[in-house]
């Protein structure tokens, strides 16, 4: 008791030094074992703050008396020992309108007022508060933020469930956990579209993720630009989110996958995403083949680069033939064997270019490629080829300067130097025999 007593004494002293105005009766004093404040006229002090010798702050409350471990005009709080909390952080399991259900976390100014309803930076982190102070976790303000656990708004990449009021989006190339992608700037503002539009791009580290209305970034196609008709206005984004460039191979849209008859094909992703584009099948022109790392493609209508026979205009407006290799998609050149569309296999001899070959060539006659041979069993035949008659035989082979060889019929032909028909049955004729034989598109 004798400890107690000094204790108690001790205390007192330390609450009045310093706080007397002008009398001795003026300060802290111990009425019925709670402290009070006494003004100079000896009166108790109600609903006021006031200092200890120590300088801390304490509230007398309602009944005068030292207010402890309470809330104060919901915006303070004083500890177990009276004094006003400030600067810094506080764990408490009362709110200020005296929920207790849960315990939360409050900034308190160096002033001793909590932070509410706004952020703030605090030791280089923000933070968001609630309109009571609390410090909030989770998405916050407008859902255009998100707070980890400890209240520190995130920046960077982050995935995430969506807010509620969002659907829920499973992404296909993960376990099906219903998280997904955003970005958050330097200041934790999560990225979303500014120009209104459904989609944007956003270069991030050197690389364009795409995200749509809400800050999800986007995977797989996505219809970036619906200006444009078909599968020219999609983008392709990877499992990383990354703009795929490049070649690449993919199921098409969802949207547009009955239009194609792979399951799976290939693309090409311009610098900028954009998948290459050319025209519908047996429409295209020598102007539209694309050259990527010195390879020559023609692509169609759906973004897939073309393989097999092919129609294509030259410059002068006329048509000849191209070929494709299915395995590489390249353009052929030199002697190959085709499957034409009518299901013969023909020889065809394509130059340099990829064109296919008109005149004679190595002794051998073709038009637009295919290779023109005498109808079997005939030995021999007549095939006009751009206003001249050559003679062929059975493997295509041109007759040059010959004074008289006959067919199966025994119609005889002469020929010059250069294989063209001179005369029939030994009389001088002009063009005769048959047309070339065009080659049977693919189309």
């Amino acid at each position: 008791m004798k400890k107690k007593a000094l204790l108690i004494a001790a205390l007192t002293l330390t609450m009045s030094v310093g706080c007397a105005v002008t009398s001795l009766a003026a300060g802290w004093s111990m009425e019925n074992g709670s402290w009070v404040y006494l003004d100079s006229n000896g009166d108790k002090v109600y609903n006021e703050w006031r200092r200890g010798a120590d300088n801390q702050w304490r509230y007398l409350d309602g009944y005068g008396q030292m207010a402890l471990s309470t809330w104060i005009d919901d915006e303070y709080y004083v500890d177990d020992n009276g004094i006003m909390v400030a600067g810094g952080w506080q764990q408490l399991d009362v709110t200020p309108d005296g929920d207790t259900a849960d315990t939360h976390w409050y900034y308190f100014q160096d002033n001793g007022k909590i932070v509410t309803d706004k952020w703030m930076k605090i030791s280089g982190k923000w933070y968001h508060f609630d309109s009571e102070g609390i410090m909030e976790t989770g998405w916050v303000d407008d859902d255009m933020y998100f707070c980890g656990d400890d209240g520190a708004a995130l920046t960077g990449w982050q995935k995430l469930y969506p807010p509620d009021d969002e659907d829920i989006w499973t992404d296909p190339f993960d376990d099906a956990d219903g998280k997904v992608w955003y970005y958050f700037n330097t200041s934790g503002k999560k990225y979303v579209p500014t120009d209104g539009g459904e989609y944007t791009e956003k270069r991030i580290d050197g690389t364009y993720y795409c995200f749509d209305s809400t800050g999800i970034m986007q995977i797989g196609w996505v219809p970036y630009d619906l200006s444009k008709a078909g599968i020219a206005g999609y983008r392709y984004y990877g499992s990383n989110g990354a703009c795929v460039t490049g070649w690449y191979t993919a199921e098409p849209p969802t949207e547009l996958e009955s239009s194609y008859e792979n399951d799976v094909d290939w693309f090409y992703f311009s610098k900028n995403g954009e998948p290459k584009v050319g025209p519908a099948t047996g429409s295209a022109s020598v102007t539209d083949f694309a050259r990527i790392n010195g390879k020559t493609y023609l692509f169609n209508d759906k973004g897939n680069p073309v393989y097999g026979l092919q129609k294509v205009q030259e410059s002068n407006g006329e048509y000849t033939a191209y070929y494709f290799n299915e395995d590489d998609r390249t353009v052929a050149k030199g002697k190959v064997k085709v499957v034409e569309s009518d299901g013969m296999t023909s020889t065809f001899y394509f130059a340099s270019s990829g064109r296919g070959y008109t005149g004679v060539y190595s002794g051998s006659l073709y038009y637009m490629g295919k290779l023109q041979t005498a109808m079997e069993g005939m030995r021999y035949e007549p095939v006009q080829v751009e206003g001249k008659t050559y003679l062929v035989n059975e493997s295509g082979r041109v007759t040059k300067s010959t004074s008289g060889v006959k067919d199966v019929d025994g119609t005889k032909y002469a020929t010059d130097k250069s294989g063209i028909v001179t005369k029939v049955n030994d009389s001088e004729v002009g063009n005769i025999g048959r047309a070339a034989l065009e080659p049977a598109w693919w189309n």
